[in-house]
């Protein structure tokens, strides 16, 4: 299993994303897959992967949050949460993608 975290440096949310992926991770029983962080830094290397705003995180290249927001923006992804939109997803909603994701 690949996991695999595109941010752009001038979004703030995708540290706790990663923070909040990796205690995911462990509550799903996958705590030793590495996650790779790749920043994306133009609009080129948007379009080269299968970004979504920041952060977006892929697992075996698929967006965890598959939508129609593909984007060669780089921009901050907003994500529909319980507590309403948000930078990044909740943990349990971490946990629920990944337990549903078939890992």
């Amino acid at each position: 299993m690949k996991i695999e975290l595109l941010h752009i440096d001038d979004c703030p949310s995708w540290r706790e994303a990663g923070i909040r992926l990796a205690h995911a991770l462990a509550t799903v029983g996958l705590g030793d897959v590495e996650v790779t962080y790749t920043v994306v830094r133009t609009t080129e290397d948007a379009q080269g992967v299968n970004f979504g705003g920041s952060p977006t995180i892929l697992v075996d290249g698929e967006d965890l949050y598959p939508s129609n927001q593909r984007t060669s923006d780089l921009a901050c992804r907003v994500y529909a949460t319980p507590n309403g939109l948000a930078g990044m997803p909740t943990t349990e909603q971490l946990i629920d993608a990944l337990a549903s994701h078939g890992h």
